[in-house]
């Protein structure tokens, strides 16, 4: 009978460390400028500074998803869609942007990228697409959300 208690006390034990790690998963960021210009991500909100609250939307091939670009975002991008030359808004932690550059680097497919938290004017132009995650991949009037191989091949013939 002990050895049966021992063995619910084991099990106990896992799924409260399970619960006690899952709950910093959710945590907030927090991007801020200090006095020197220096840019800080952090978990806590810092007091006395301006802070953004970042939001993320992950892209992953099931997040995929694909449209056209209107025609104030096309003037926009002109000089590139009439080259019909791939245009990315990234930003430089992106694992699937990191993937997306790779991908045209090996196939020596050109590319313009705009990094949204390096750049106002690519943060606005990224904002006029109604963007809310990154890669935002643009084919000519084509638009693509997130990347995937497949996917971009389909946009970009």
């Amino acid at each position: 009978m002990l050895i049966a208690s021992e063995e619910a006390m084991k099990y106990l034990i896992l799924i409260v460390s399970i619960w006690l790690i899952a709950g910093p998963v959710s945590a907030e960021v927090y991007k801020w400028t200090d006095e020197e210009g220096i840019i800080h991500y952090s978990d806590k909100k810092p007091e006395n500074q301006d802070v953004t609250q970042l939001e993320f939307k992950i892209a992953t091939y099931d997040t995929v998803s694909y449209g056209t670009v209107n025609d104030s975002v096309e003037k926009a991008n002109t000089k590139e869609a009439k080259k019909k030359n791939v245009v990315m808004y990234s930003a430089s932690w992106c694992g699937v942007c990191k993937k997306a550059k790779k991908y045209f680097r090996r196939n020596a497919i050109p590319f313009t990228e705009y990094d949204i938290e390096k750049s106002k004017k690519a943060k606005r132009k990224y904002k006029k697409l109604g963007a809310t995650g990154v890669p935002v991949i643009i084919v000519g009037r084509k638009r693509m959300n997130g990347f995937s191989e497949a996917g971009f091949k389909r946009i970009y013939r």
